[in-house]
């Protein structure tokens, strides 16, 4: 292409529709300035950050019970996340039982930041029509009064019958658990429909309640028609 040619289509950009294009008058005003005053300072955006992520740090080994600084901070966020986790699992427990008119045990009521650890949460999964099975365990390996009590707060031992609840919120089959969780004030109220079809639907509930409601070594199920004492049937057979 030749110059003529080029200069041609410029004019032509240039005075079209009969008008010059002309550029904008450039204020002094409209110009950015990029000073040192205006823009940050490296040393200060890294003194800000550095800041917050050490409280941030100092709030998480705060909410462990962590004092050493060599701990790794990915390792104490992530089990502040775990600890908030199971506390909002317990919490979502208790809402909806409230919501639905189910009596729930006094654990659930009360959500501890910093959580006692427990040894071993034995779940006894029981039903509405088993309350002789109850009582012959309470007679004989299951604790009652301030000697559970004592097992939970010196070996870190916690047991409980496991049950749901009946179809009807406030039917005759939960208030006879009402009457009976009174007197003795050993059950682990869930909220699951009881059902022989529901057993596993059941199993899977009482692991994430237990789960939520005590930071423990084992949790361990078992059935309401274990009836012997195993430790002291172990010492009087040795």
């Amino acid at each position: 292409m030749s110059y003529g040619i080029v200069d041609l289509f410029l004019i032509a950009v240039l005075y079209l529709d009969d008008r010059m294009w002309t550029m904008p008058e450039v204020k002094e005003s409209d110009i950015i300035r990029t000073n040192s005053a205006s823009v940050p300072n490296k040393e200060l955006i890294a003194e800000r950050y550095f800041s917050q992520m050490m409280d941030q740090k100092e709030e998480a080994r705060t909410i462990l019970g962590e004092g050493s600084s060599t701990v790794d901070d990915l390792q104490l966020i992530n089990k502040a996340v775990s600890n908030l986790e199971m506390e909002l699992a317990a919490a979502r427990t208790t809402q909806e039982s409230i919501l639905r008119g189910y009596p729930i045990r006094q654990e659930v009521k009360v959500i501890k930041t910093i959580r006692h650890k427990y040894f071993m949460v034995i779940g006894i999964n029981t039903a509405f029509n088993s309350r002789k099975r109850r009582d012959s365990i309470r007679a004989t390996w299951m604790p009652q009064g301030d000697k559970r009590k004592k097992l939970e707060e010196e070996k870190g031992i916690v047991i409980c019958f496991v049950i749901g609840h009946g179809a009807t919120s406030g039917g005759i089959l939960n208030r006879a658990i009402d009457a009976e969780e009174k007197k003795h004030g050993d059950f682990l109220r869930l909220d699951h429909v009881e059902g022989y079809l529901e057993l596993s639907a059941k199993t899977k509930s009482y692991f994430a309640t237990a789960f939520s409601l005590w930071d423990a070594e084992f949790y361990v199920k078992v059935d309401d028609d274990v009836h012997v004492n195993i430790g002291k049937f172990a010492l009087n057979n040795l």
